[in-house]
This record gives C-alpha cells, structure tokens and sequence, in this order.
C-alpha cells in the first residue's frame, strides 16, 4: 500500500542565505586557493594533518535552493565528524569545509573546478550538483585524478567517459526515465504524453530515457525543447518563449505534461501550460522537487502535479532524526531534496578517508589513495548502503513519486 510523507514548505527566503553561501569560492575566480570567505570549519580536536572536503553546486541563481540543500548536508557531515563524537569517532586528522559556486552552469563550472584542484587541501569534492556542470567540470578533475562524488547529476553519459575519479550516490536518468515512464502508463493509465526539456544536460538525457519507453507502453508521445531561462540561470531562452510553446501544447490533445528540467523554468512553464487552459497531469523530475516550484507557480496551479526523484524524504525516518534536527539548525531552513544523498556522500569519503588512516596513516591520505578506497567502499547511510560499479555508478536503483497537495504541501506517495 503507498504511503505518504509530507516535505514541508520552507518559508526562508532563498536571498537570504545565498548572500552568505555566495561568500564562497568565486564561480569565476582562478586564485591558486579557496577563498578565505568559504565557511572553512575546523576540528575542535585540532590534531594530525588537516584535508579540505570541497562542494560544489549552484548557491545562487535561480536554481540556487537544490544546491543550498547539499551545501549545509557537507558541512554537517564534516562538523560532526571534527566533533570528535560522531560514527567516526575521534579522527587522526582535522578536517575542513568549503563551498564553490557554480550557478549550476557548464560555463562557470570549469574555472570552480580548476580553482578546487588548485587548492592542494582539497583531497576530495562532493558535486558538482548539476549533470551540465558535471559535464564541464569533471575533465579537468579527471586529470588531477580529484575524486567527486555527486549526490544529484544523474545523465547517464556521465559514467561513459572513462573518468576513474567519478562516482555518484543516486540512479540515473536510465533508471529514472523509464520509471517514471511506467508510472504514467501503468498507475495512472494515460495513453498520450507531451515531453518538454529545458535543453539542460540533465534534461535532454532523462527525455531521451523517458520517451522510448513510454511509446513501448503503447503511449503517443509528443516532444518540444524549450530552453531554460536566463533568470532561471539554466539556459538561455525567455518566459516570452512559453505561451507559444504552451499553446502547442494544449492543441496536441497530450494527456499530460511530462517536464524535464528544473524548478523555476518548470513553474513557469506550468503557469503558461495553465493560462493556455490545458488541463492535463503535470509531472516532473528531481529538479523539480522543491517548494521554491510551489511559490513559483502558485498554489492552484502547482497542485496535483506529480514528481519523481531518485531520493527518498527523511523527515519520517527516526534513524535520520537527529541529522533532520542538526541540519535545520545550521541551515535554517529544513532538508530537502538531495540533503540525505549529500551527508550520505560526505560521510562516504570520510569512511574511505578514516581507513586509509588506520591501514597507513594520516598523512598517507591523497587524492589517489581517495579514489582508490572510494572504487571498494562499502558504507551504510541514512538513504542506501552506497557502494559503487566500475564506472562510478551507484549499485542499485530506487524511484519515488511525490506529489503537491492543494494546501502546497509536497508529499511522498510511493516507490515508482
């Protein structure tokens, strides 16, 4: 029977903490080191050689709310493991924290990711967050063999490209694409789909894992790109863009929207689908899954759409209680998509990073030795035991569909 879970609406405004996580690593810099602005956390213990445990995602733009979610997850995760009193227990090395600021752009992420590798202290990079970023970033890590550990960038040419220093906590767009494909056929019984993708790295590839199956499912599938927005920072294109396309829409017959892409191109798009006067179930992916796309679109408007994500909400599981507790009073607001993956991620490699300790020594912790103990970690998390395929892939699937309620709420309903 499905059950549901509710994620509630945060009311912080997401100005307001960007203005502190922007402090960060410049997205354009190429200083020689992290910006002393970075929110560097260091152990109380203050003992054996210190390593800088690095994130990087969007912490501004209009996106920026899904990279705040993973942001403060690290830091949590590297806070309590410098307490001396988390599953780790005393460690023989301090660690530190810093942020880097991509905007989830593929232009801006090459220079964040140069400036990381140029920081000698950063011996490993939970992110980037977003697969275009990823995309365009992960080459120069690749060749400073940095390992990075994504918790959210889920296209699946990703793990294709031969780069032994990539590993990502979450299935990917084959496994989501088709899912939620199933769930459109199988439990809501629609025989006709509209696809739009926001022209995003992320978004073209999880269309292209979407479509296929739906049409094996004997439903008629219909598609158009409309690019992101430039206020949405993920794209190009404009809102005057979405009244056409949301016309086309409408006069397609389509039972429903399948949107991929992020959520503030999504509410806007879901707007114009709405004012165009189609009708039909609104459905979206992980980027989507955030109440920044409830306040977006408005209530009435978001309600009834459906989401999918690769994550599973913590917010009722009493083994996540104390991380659900400790991270809204870091943050200031409560967990969100992808938080869980991301503490996930950073604990994976401080487990890699306590072993290769206690089998060498503190000061035999490298960046290659990392990578290596990341390719045969097995480690048990709050939202799957992470153990990762030879190309960096996470082993094992799992898909949730949400929904919002006509009060704005977003629950879980069940697996997908």
């Amino acid at each position: 029977m499905l059950t549901k879970r509710t994620i509630p609406i945060r009311a912080t405004a997401v100005l307001g903490v960007v203005s502190i996580a922007v402090l960060g690593l410049s997205a354009c810099g190429s200083s020689k080191k992290a910006s002393s602005g970075s929110s560097p956390t260091t152990s109380s213990s203050g003992t054996g050689p210190t390593y800088t445990i690095a994130y990087e995602g969007p912490l501004s733009g209009g996106d920026a709310q899904l990279g705040l979610n993973m942001k403060y997850a690290v830091e949590l995760a590297v806070n309590q493991a410098n307490s001396g009193t988390s599953q780790f227990g005393k460690l023989p090395f301090t660690l530190k924290f810093t942020a880097a600021d991509d905007q989830g752009s593929g232009t801006i992420s090459p220079s964040v990711a140069t400036s990381l590798v140029d920081n000698s202290g950063v011996v490993a990079v939970v992110g980037p967050a977003f697969s275009g970023a990823t995309k365009a970033a992960e080459p120069t890590f690749s060749a400073a063999n940095l390992a990075t550990v994504t918790p959210s960038a889920t296209n699946p040419a990703l793990a294709t490209e031969g780069w032994g220093n990539f590993f990502r906590v979450v299935a990917d767009d084959n496994a989501q694409g088709p899912a939620d494909a199933d769930y459109m056929a199988d439990t809501l019984h629609l025989t006709s789909v509209y696809v739009v993708n926001d022209a995003s790295a992320y978004a073209v590839g999880l269309a292209g894992a979407f479509t296929p199956e739906a049409r094996a499912k004997g439903m008629k599938v219909t598609s158009q790109q409309v690019p992101g927005t430039t206020q949405c920072s993920e794209g190009t294109g404009s809102v005057t863009e979405y009244p056409a396309a949301a016309s086309v829409v409408k006069t397609s017959g389509a039972q429903a929207v399948f949107y991929a892409g992020y959520y503030c191109g999504f509410a806007d798009f879901a707007k114009a689908l709405r004012s165009a006067g189609f009708t039909g179930q609104l459905f979206s992916d992980d980027g989507s899954l955030d109440p920044h796309y409830v306040s977006g679109a408005g209530t009435s408007v978001a309600a009834g759409t459906l989401i999918s994500c690769p994550c599973q909400d913590l917010t009722t599981n009493p083994a996540a209680a104390s991380f659900v507790s400790q991270f809204k009073t870091l943050a200031g607001f409560a967990i969100g998509t992808y938080s869980g993956e991301a503490y996930d991620a950073t604990n994976t490699i401080i487990s890699v990073m306590k072993s290769i300790a206690a089998a060498s020594g503190a000061s035999s912790i490298t960046r290659a030795a990392v990578v290596a103990g990341l390719k045969t970690v097995t480690y048990t998390g709050l939202t799957k035991t992470i153990k990762f395929e030879s190309n960096g892939d996470i082993a094992g699937t799992a898909e949730y569909v949400y929904k919002v309620e006509p009060s704005g709420t977003i629950t879980e309903v069940g697996p997908a």
